[in-house]
């Protein structure tokens, strides 16, 4: 969490922080400022002095990486009549899940830990969520000093490489490499049907979908959120689905499954987005067919770590029943992005080239009064 300090008085800004991707806004406040009751925070945002990007904001709404939270000045926080309760300490992990947390492992040194992650297994907590990635870190301390931090987030059902830092200066480098874009994520999916094109770039804006609280997405071209997938068709089972991989240049919430879904392809598995369309026959598994497969990030100590997940049993499982050989999607090539060619690297570089517009106008200015 990034706090922008304003002169006394005026309202907060802080910048949402990767380890808080995803959360609810009121679950924010329990972290970061936890002497401010759920009363406080719900008047805010009915009164509408809350604002995320500037729009108004519930605090049931989930946030996002990057998003700047605007929040009223400190004296409109009423100080407590009582002391703040003391956190809660963790209770100590069983063996069983001292054995899972460890057994999901795949790489390991001294600034990074990656974890391939099972469905079923939530990478945060929440309402009704005890057991979930987050929860089973202390396992994986292993001989570093500190705990290990989440750097990004998997949704529950779906499988793959979870990257884990082992220290505040290597979290805050992943995730400079994951908010600006630098990170390559590659998806595997089994969706039904097939595309039309079997190389496209999906471009449709991302937005909450009204009445769901938040907790499901939609295509919203007025007020959605930018939002860009590229997709490649590696094998198919004649018109009845096929195998695609997914490289998503944005980050937003369910973005793969909004994206495929909107495209008439939905991910198997997936009725939330996909309804009865997303489930196939023929002793196809019903869990959600998507698996983060691969991993390449840049090293804090230099290189880059580049690792790939097996798949999890049902997704191994519905290749073999559909003649689906994984050495095909492992053969193409990674897309790598550099930093400039990122819409935030975009973004800085139009905002520099201003900048030095307007120093070029206030410069002549200046020689013309002198003359």
């Amino acid at each position: 969490m990034a706090e922008q300090k304003p002169p006394a008085g005026e309202a907060r800004q802080f910048t949402i922080a990767q380890d808080d991707d995803g959360i609810r806004l009121d679950r924010w406040f329990k972290r970061h400022m936890p002497d401010t009751s759920f009363n406080i925070v719900s008047r805010w945002a009915r009164t509408g002095q809350l604002r995320l990007d500037g729009k108004r904001v519930e605090p049931g709404d989930r946030i996002e990486a990057g998003q700047v939270l605007r929040v009223p000045p400190p004296e409109a926080t009423p100080v407590p009549t009582t002391a703040p309760k003391p956190k809660r300490p963790r209770a100590p992990l069983s063996a069983e899940d001292t054995e899972l947390a460890q057994s999901m492992v795949i790489h390991r040194d001294r600034q990074a830990i990656v974890l391939n992650k099972p469905p079923g297994l939530a990478t945060q907590g929440g309402t009704k969520t005890e057991r979930h990635v987050d929860g089973l870190l202390d396992a994986i301390q292993f001989e570093a000093e500190g705990r290990p931090k989440l750097v990004h987030r998997l949704d529950k059902d779906t499988s793959g490489v979870l990257l884990i830092a082992r220290s505040a200066n290597a979290a805050g480098h992943f995730a400079k490499a994951f908010s600006s874009r630098t990170a390559r994520k590659v998806y595997w999916a089994l969706v039904a049907g097939v595309p039309s094109i079997d190389d496209g770039m999906i471009e449709l804006p991302i937005g909450k979908q009204p009445g769901s609280g938040g907790e499901k997405m939609h295509v919203d071209e007025k007020e959605g959120s930018p939002a860009r997938t590229r997709y490649r068709v590696i094998d198919r089972v004649g018109n009845r689905a096929c195998w695609v991989e997914l490289q998503p240049y944005t980050g937003r919430t369910h973005q793969l499954r909004v994206h495929m879904a909107a495209i008439g392809h939905p991910i198997v598995g997936d009725g939330k987005y996909g309804g009865l369309e997303a489930f196939l026959t023929g002793g196809v598994s019903r869990k959600m067919h998507l698996h983060a497969r691969r991993l390449k990030v840049d090293h804090p100590d230099g290189g880059v770590v580049d690792v790939t997940a097996a798949l999890p049993q049902h997704f191994a499982e519905s290749f073999a029943l559909l003649g689906f050989q994984e050495s095909r999607g492992d053969a193409l090539p990674i897309d790598d992005v550099k930093f400039s060619e990122t819409a935030e690297g975009k973004r800085r570089a139009t905002a520099a080239r201003a900048k030095d517009a307007r120093k070029a106008r206030k410069g002549e200015r200046r020689g013309r009064s002198k003359a």
